[in-house]
């Protein structure tokens, strides 16, 4: 795991020391990304640079240093990742002729672009990367992301010169960079927590989208390209379904998870795993375990809030499996103090609350290991997010009512204020079967009168992950606000599997992978996902939905294969989630720091926002009268993202 940065300058009027200087000063930036050694390389004839900063985990010699060039001369690599299946190909590439001087998967890298080609050894590659490619022989530059957007790279153009780098932070760091937030991306980022690719925080700049490639000669840059598709997995998937039986998906299943999982354990350095006790990441570890003679370093983090803690399920899947588990169970004072750091950790706005914890989890980790495996992915995989049935159960229920009665309804549902309605049904849910059992029922039917009126089931899902609806009423801006995603709506026949397909374009690369990254690699941790092998990805669009609900509950056929490692008295429980009391601190703990960076004259003099309407939700927020966590929670990380620059 590594940083990697870089620029063309097209007008080619710097020396090597010139070039060298300013993308090491680029590179620096990246040093908690790589923090073992640091790399540059320059051709002052064409005005290019690369820099590198690396993580070493597997092959820790020299012969592993970055940037590297190719056996054959003609291509010059910098490279973020790991590419799990290098020994498979390094042993194709042999039988070529290809000799090697280490043990790298760069050095693999290289030999399949000059033996089959960029875009052919693409498709053979099974990993999480961005990389950077020079191509001396034609003067080209390749950029290119892994399929499910694991790694991330950030592009464009400032002036003549091009720019590119794993963080925004890189790229700022150049001397002609120029700072110039983009208002659209700044109203996208509140209604989603996070700003969708291509869109970065910055004009101009862009994130590479998943499974693409982007290929620039001189001025010329194509468009990005893609290598692999998800819209052809899930349509192709559904339209040849898996005609097994339950059992024989559950054995197919089991044998691609222990591959994925036996892959992404293969490092020079110690690995282990975050274990939270829920299916997800008891599955990863339950087949970490059961192929390897020792046991598994294991990581939790737990709350004395009890609403927020799971550490006492992880302890007893640890227990049962025979890790050898750590937990660090954190304060208030300890969580809180993890905030000041989120500017500079997320390197643009991201206000997912769970990327506090996250970071503490990777930090207890790292004390022990410089790999960790996690579970994510599952839910968007195997249809675990409560919105899916939720979305498609309520859509089959209200479509065929007319929109007037619709809203007359959803006015009703918000005349009660959300705490009034938690406090009526929140002893009713107690008493409920697990399943069904909800907290905060109040904010729920908030939500639900949210989507009561809107036009068609596209719409709904937008509203069901979205925070501020009209996001354009909050900031200020004379641009029409762009639309939230570029993605087409495939139609699929349930919308369950729409709305699956979607996070995995969307919500999967854009929060949840971010999250992990800039959490991970804020403290010099290599994370590791192995549901998200393209393969298992692949095979999980073939099973038909019956397998991943059956009788309302989630992800059973994930369920199943767990079963057979981990007993299932220790799993079944309603889901929890990994998240902090952002509501309650609020209006204590962060109450002052909060109110300071919602200041009205603040917001005002600073031209971002609609002041009045931020307050209005700080005020109900205060008073109890309202929910708005995720509102506010938006407009604080951009704030204080502000304050960081």
């Amino acid at each position: 795991m590594c940083g990697i940065v870089g620029f063309w300058n097209l007008n080619a009027d710097g020396s090597a020391e010139t070039l060298e200087a300013i993308v090491r000063q680029m590179s620096d930036t990246l040093h908690l990304r790589g923090p073992d050694s640091s790399g540059d390389w320059a051709d002052p004839a064409h005005g290019i640079a690369l820099g590198h900063r690396r993580l070493a985990i597997v092959d820790l010699s020299p012969s592993g240093h970055q940037p590297m060039i190719s056996a054959d001369g003609r291509y010059v690599i910098v490279f973020n990742g790991e590419i799990y299946n290098f020994p498979e190909l390094r042993q194709q590439l042999q039988a070529y002729g290809h000799h090697f001087r280490g043990h790298s998967d760069t050095e693999i890298m290289l030999a399949s672009f000059s033996q089959w080609g960029i875009s052919a050894a693409l498709q053979k590659f099974n990993g999480m990367f961005a990389f950077a490619l020079w191509d001396r022989q034609i003067g080209q530059l390749t950029l290119a992301r892994d399929r499910l957007g694991e790694k991330p790279l950030y592009y464009g153009w400032v002036g003549n010169t091009f720019l590119f780098g794993s963080e925004l932070k890189a790229l700022k760091a150049h001397p002609q960079f120029t700072l110039e937030i983009d208002r659209q991306a700044l109203a996208l980022f509140l209604r989603h927590n996070y700003i969708p690719a291509p869109h970065s925080i910055y004009q101009g700049i862009y994130k590479l989208p998943a499974a693409h490639q982007l290929t620039i000669t001189g001025r010329e840059m194509q468009q990005p390209i893609p290598y692999w598709s998800l819209q052809t997995a899930a349509t192709a998937g559904i339209a040849q379904p898996f005609t097994g039986s339950a059992e024989d998906a559950i054995a197919v299943l089991d044998d691609l998870l222990r591959e994925a999982v036996a892959m992404r354990m293969v490092a020079d350095v110690p690995l282990g795993a975050f274990l939270s006790g829920g299916v997800d990441s008891s599955t990863i570890v339950a087949l970490m375990q059961a192929q390897s003679a020792r046991p598994v370093k294991t990581f939790t983090i737990g709350f004395h809030e009890g609403d927020y803690n799971e550490a006492l399920y992880a302890k007893a899947v640890a227990q049962h499996l025979g890790t050898d588990h750590t937990e660090l169970y954190v304060t208030p004072e300890e969580t809180l103090a993890v905030i000041p750091k989120l500017p500079q950790l997320y390197d643009e706005p991201f206000s997912d609350p769970s990327q506090v914890p996250t970071y503490l989890i990777s930090q207890l980790a790292r004390q022990n290991v410089t790999v960790a495996l996690s579970g994510d992915g599952g839910d968007e995989l195997f249809s675990g997010y409560r919105r899916y049935a939720w979305g498609n159960q309520i859509w089959n229920r209200i479509s065929w009512l007319p929109r007037s009665l619709r809203n007359t309804a959803a006015r009703s549902l918000v005349s009660v204020s959300s705490n009034r309605w938690n406090q009526s049904l929140n002893p009713i849910s107690a008493v409920l079967p697990s399943a069904l059992q909800t907290k905060n029922p109040g904010d729920r039917l908030h939500k639900l009168a949210d989507v009561l009126a809107i036009p068609n089931a596209q719409a709904m899902y937008l509203r069901l992950t979205s925070h501020w609806n009209a996001a354009e009423d909050v900031v200020q801006s004379d641009a029409t606000i762009a639309q939230s995603h570029t993605y087409p709506w495939l139609n699929l026949p349930n919308l369950t599997q729409e709305m699956m397909y979607y996070d995995m374009m969307t919500y999967l690369p854009d929060d949840v992978l971010v999250k992990v990254d800039r959490a991970s690699m804020g403290v010099s941790l290599e994370s590791r996902v192995p549901l998200l092998d393209h393969r298992l990805v692949e095979f999980a669009w073939k099973l038909p939905l019956e397998l991943k609900v059956r009788q309302q509950q989630r992800k059973w056929i994930l369920r199943q294969v767990l079963y057979r490692y981990v007993p299932k008295a220790l799993i079944e429980r309603p889901k929890q989630g990994f998240s902090v009391p952002i509501e309650t601190w609020l209006r204590h703990e962060l109450r002052d720091w909060a109110a300071d960076l919602l200041n009205p004259d603040r917001l005002k003099q600073e031209g971002f926002f609609n002041a009045d309407h931020v307050q209005q939700k700080w005020q109900e927020h205060q008073s109890g009268e309202r929910n708005w966590q995720s509102y506010l929670w938006d407009i604080l990380m951009f704030q204080a993202w502000l304050d960081n620059l």
